[in-house]
Protein backbone atom coordinates (compact mmCIF):
# COMPACT_ATOMS: atom_id res chain seq x y z
CA UNK A 1 0.00 0.00 0.00
CA UNK A 2 1.46 3.37 -0.96
CA UNK A 3 2.16 6.08 1.60
CA UNK A 4 -0.54 8.46 0.36
CA UNK A 5 -3.19 5.77 0.85
CA UNK A 6 -1.90 5.06 4.35
CA UNK A 7 -2.03 8.77 5.24
CA UNK A 8 -5.57 8.95 3.89
CA UNK A 9 -6.71 5.94 5.92
CA UNK A 10 -5.20 7.24 9.16
CA UNK A 11 -6.56 10.77 8.77
CA UNK A 12 -10.04 9.38 8.05
CA UNK A 13 -10.27 8.99 11.84
CA UNK A 14 -10.73 12.78 12.00
CA UNK A 15 -13.81 12.53 9.75
CA UNK A 16 -12.62 15.31 7.45
CA UNK A 17 -15.08 17.23 5.30
CA UNK A 18 -12.17 18.00 2.98
CA UNK A 19 -8.83 16.23 2.66
CA UNK A 20 -6.14 16.80 0.07
CA UNK A 21 -2.90 14.86 0.23
CA UNK A 22 -0.25 15.87 -2.27
CA UNK A 23 2.97 13.95 -2.75
CA UNK A 24 5.51 16.73 -3.29
CA UNK A 25 8.53 14.47 -3.37
CA UNK A 26 9.13 15.28 -7.05
CA UNK A 27 10.04 18.82 -5.95
CA UNK A 28 13.01 17.50 -3.96
CA UNK A 29 16.31 15.79 -4.58
CA UNK A 30 15.02 12.25 -4.05
CA UNK A 31 14.80 9.19 -6.31
CA UNK A 32 12.01 9.13 -8.88
CA UNK A 33 8.64 7.88 -7.52
CA UNK A 34 9.64 8.63 -3.92
CA UNK A 35 6.99 9.09 -1.24
CA UNK A 36 8.83 11.19 1.30
CA UNK A 37 7.45 14.74 1.15
CA UNK A 38 3.74 15.44 1.58
CA UNK A 39 1.47 18.46 1.78
CA UNK A 40 -1.83 17.88 3.60
CA UNK A 41 -4.84 20.17 3.67
CA UNK A 42 -7.50 18.91 6.06
CA UNK A 43 -10.79 20.40 7.23
CA UNK A 44 -12.35 18.75 10.25
CA UNK A 45 -14.67 19.62 13.10
CA UNK A 46 -12.26 17.59 15.26
CA UNK A 47 -10.11 20.74 15.24
CA UNK A 48 -12.77 22.88 16.94
CA UNK A 49 -11.29 24.51 20.05
CA UNK A 50 -7.81 23.11 19.32
CA UNK A 51 -4.78 25.34 18.88
CA UNK A 52 -2.70 24.97 15.74
CA UNK A 53 -0.07 23.09 17.73
CA UNK A 54 -2.66 20.65 19.11
CA UNK A 55 -4.05 20.06 15.62
CA UNK A 56 -0.58 19.23 14.32
CA UNK A 57 0.15 17.03 17.33
CA UNK A 58 -3.07 15.12 16.64
CA UNK A 59 -2.02 14.46 13.05
CA UNK A 60 1.54 13.54 14.05
CA UNK A 61 0.05 11.07 16.52
CA UNK A 62 -2.05 9.43 13.81
CA UNK A 63 0.93 9.29 11.44
CA UNK A 64 3.65 8.49 13.99
CA UNK A 65 4.74 5.22 12.35
CA UNK A 66 4.93 6.81 8.93
CA UNK A 67 6.86 9.79 10.30
CA UNK A 68 9.70 7.44 11.28
CA UNK A 69 9.81 6.10 7.74
CA UNK A 70 9.00 6.83 4.89
CA UNK A 71 7.81 10.41 5.52
CA UNK A 72 10.66 12.90 5.66
CA UNK A 73 8.67 16.15 5.44
CA UNK A 74 5.03 16.96 6.11
CA UNK A 75 3.41 20.34 5.46
CA UNK A 76 0.13 20.66 7.35
CA UNK A 77 -2.75 23.06 6.75
CA UNK A 78 -5.50 22.37 9.28
CA UNK A 79 -8.88 24.08 9.40
CA UNK A 80 -12.29 23.85 10.97
CA UNK A 81 -15.18 24.14 8.51
CA UNK A 82 -15.84 27.70 9.65
CA UNK A 83 -12.19 28.70 9.12
CA UNK A 84 -12.11 27.01 5.71
CA UNK A 85 -15.25 28.81 4.53
CA UNK A 86 -14.20 32.23 5.83
CA UNK A 87 -10.68 32.27 4.37
CA UNK A 88 -9.81 32.90 0.77
CA UNK A 89 -7.24 30.18 0.22
CA UNK A 90 -5.73 30.04 -3.24
CA UNK A 91 -2.50 28.10 -3.00
CA UNK A 92 -1.35 25.87 -0.19
CA UNK A 93 1.34 24.05 -2.16
CA UNK A 94 4.92 24.13 -0.98
CA UNK A 95 7.57 26.07 -2.91
CA UNK A 96 10.13 24.28 -5.03
CA UNK A 97 13.06 22.85 -3.08
CA UNK A 98 16.25 24.89 -3.44
CA UNK A 99 18.56 22.62 -1.48
CA UNK A 100 19.90 19.12 -1.57
CA UNK A 101 21.90 19.64 -4.74
CA UNK A 102 18.84 19.73 -6.98
CA UNK A 103 19.33 21.88 -10.07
Amino acid sequence: MNTETQINQRLAELNPSYLRIENESYKHNVPKNSETHFNVVIVSEAFNNLSLIKRHQTIYGLLSELMKNPIHALALHTFTSKEWESQKIDNLSSPECLGGGKK
